[in-house]
């Protein structure tokens, strides 16, 4: 009879312990529910004010560093990103966008004013890198490129531009020989001294005066880049090893070589770039390529408005 006591206790305890157990499980459903919220709340938050306030801070460094200089920066940074969307892997390059930002900003410019342009890109479209180098070029106030890590081919022949160009300590520049899809034009054009014509497919031998001619254009233009701030000669001489093919195309030229080459390189690299690349990390998407903020005039004077132009990639690559 007393075991039978202890055990209806047991029974009503059990009972009585089974509403508590309830109430912490639908407390803890709630905890959980709010905390998903939570996340989902904080996820959409920053895929749509996250680009914002990006986007501010980088113009906030590019002002800091045009109110120091006492001039109009542009940035022009390009990503080669390690993600890809859809199957797709993510890169970008000089585009006819990036042209149009570039030439705006310039144009926007007064002509005395200096003008320093920041750039980091693999390179890009033959057209648009020529635009923007032959705008640098007719500007009338000083023009200075500040290369942090590379800016090849294209972005080479962008710093090309320049009255001074100032390179992080261990960055590069490369050639600015032409490329013909994915060949490089002296090594098309190398073919018609290897094999006799008539062995050589039509196509081949088309390919090969469109590449014969294309190293001849940016040798051209390259050597008119380079007339401003050198003599013929050494234009002449310095467009030849910048264009004849003697490199690799992503052959590294390095400070000491630019310097060997002619070109006038400096090390003096200001600590405001290496903090505007910071807000440039790799693997970023949905960013601009191309930035500058409106210069600060006087009272009565206007400038436009802050602009961006976001990059997508080229198809024809120098």
């Amino acid at each position: 009879m007393e075991i039978q006591n202890i055990s209806d206790g047991s029974k009503k305890r059990l009972r009585s312990m089974r509403p508590s157990r309830r109430r912490w499980c639908h407390r803890l459903r709630r905890i959980g529910k709010v905390a998903f919220w939570l996340i989902v709340t904080y996820m959409i938050v920053q895929q749509v004010f996250g680009p914002y306030w990006t986007n501010a801070a980088r113009a906030s460094v590019l002002d800091q560093f045009q109110q120091q200089r006492k001039s109009r920066v542009i940035a022009m940074i390009h990503r080669q990103e390690t993600i890809s969307l859809f199957g797709v892997p993510v890169s970008s390059y000089i585009n006819i966008e990036d042209s149009e930002a570039v030439l705006r900003a310039i144009r926007l410019t007064p002509s005395e004013q200096p003008i320093d342009m920041i750039l980091h890109t693999p390179g890009g479209l033959v057209l648009a890198a020529e635009q923007i180098a032959k705008a640098l070029v007719e500007h009338k106030g000083k023009v200075t490129v500040f290369v942090p890590h590379y800016a090849m081919s294209g972005g080479t022949l962008v710093a090309l531009a320049a009255d001074e160009i100032v390179m992080d300590a261990n960055a590069v520049l490369g050639p600015v020989d032409p490329q013909i899809g994915d060949m490089p034009a002296a090594s098309i054009v190398r073919v018609l001294n290897l094999k006799d014509n008539n062995r050589i497919k039509d196509e081949t031998l088309e390919l090969a005066d469109v590449a014969a001619k294309a190293r001849l254009q940016v040798a051209d233009f390259v050597s008119e880049l380079l007339l401003k701030r050198i003599p013929k000669d050494k234009a002449a001489s310095l467009a030849t090893a910048l264009t004849e093919g003697r490199w690799t195309h992503d052959f590294p030229i390095t400070v000491e070589l630019a310097r060997e080459l002619g070109l006038p390189i400096s090390t003096d690299m200001p600590s405001v770039v290496y903090e505007l690349m910071d807000l440039f990390p790799q693997g970023g998407t949905n960013r601009p390529s191309v930035l500058y903020v409106p210069l600060r005039h006087s009272p009565g004077e206007h400038d436009e408005a802050p602009n961006s132009a976001p990059a997508s990639p080229a198809k024809k690559q120098q």
